[in-house]
């Protein structure tokens, strides 16, 4: 197993066990090692989201959505996101585009 598999393992288990600030850490390091890799990009994001580092968690949401405009749940985090610091109106069209695409909250 290559050291970016093993650290991708631990990355996932630290968030399925609800240890988000750990989880950004790791995921952080996998997105510098393989920027292409949208699934890490979100699971960073994911990461930020749910430690409630929103700025972070907004900035790789937009890079996301930037680069990979279909991906639905994105958009939606990036709504939800914007939504938790105040700036609900802003996050509409996010909101729009997910429920466009067919995802539902």
């Amino acid at each position: 197993m290559s050291d970016l598999a093993a650290v991708y393992d631990r990355a996932t288990f630290l968030f399925e066990t609800k240890e988000y600030a750990a989880a950004a850490l790791l995921f952080a390091e996998l997105v510098e090692a393989e920027p292409d890799k949208q699934e890490v990009q979100l699971f960073l994001a994911r990461s930020y989201y749910h430690s409630a580092q929103l700025g972070r968690a907004e900035e790789r949401l937009r890079v996301i959505v930037d680069r990979w405009p279909s991906d639905a749940y994105a958009h939606l985090v990036l709504a939800r996101t914007l939504q938790r610091v105040g700036r609900a109106e802003e996050g509409r069209q996010h909101l729009l585009l997910a429920e466009a695409m067919g995802l539902t909250d």
